[in-house]
């Protein structure tokens, strides 16, 4: 029987900035939909939330200003477990936003 490989996705987040919920719900998403990898949250640079699947960057708040959509980075994920080449995670559209 093969093993798949193994799959690490770091997320550095700012704390400053407070961003550990959203990396503490990244990473509960993750264990869920993909239980084989090994999710990790690391306080890092401030306004940061960088997503790297084995040390491959997927997702950056510092160059997007936004939040990835967590479905984008499973997929990506399940593609490097499988072999296959990981694709662009899409940024979270803010829908929520009011100006008074």
């Amino acid at each position: 029987m093969t093993q798949s490989p193994e799959v690490t996705v770091d997320i550095e987040y700012c704390n400053v900035c407070d961003f550990k919920r959203q990396c503490l719900e990244l990473k509960d998403f993750l264990n869920k939909t993909v239980p084989g990898a090994k999710v990790a949250c690391n306080i890092g640079r401030r306004g940061s939330f960088e997503v790297k699947i084995n040390d491959t960057l997927v997702h950056s708040k510092i160059q997007t200003l936004a939040f990835p959509v967590y479905e984008d980075v499973a997929e990506n994920v399940k593609s490097c477990i499988e072999g296959r080449e990981m694709k662009k995670v899409q940024e979270q559209k803010i829908t929520d936003c009011c100006v008074m």
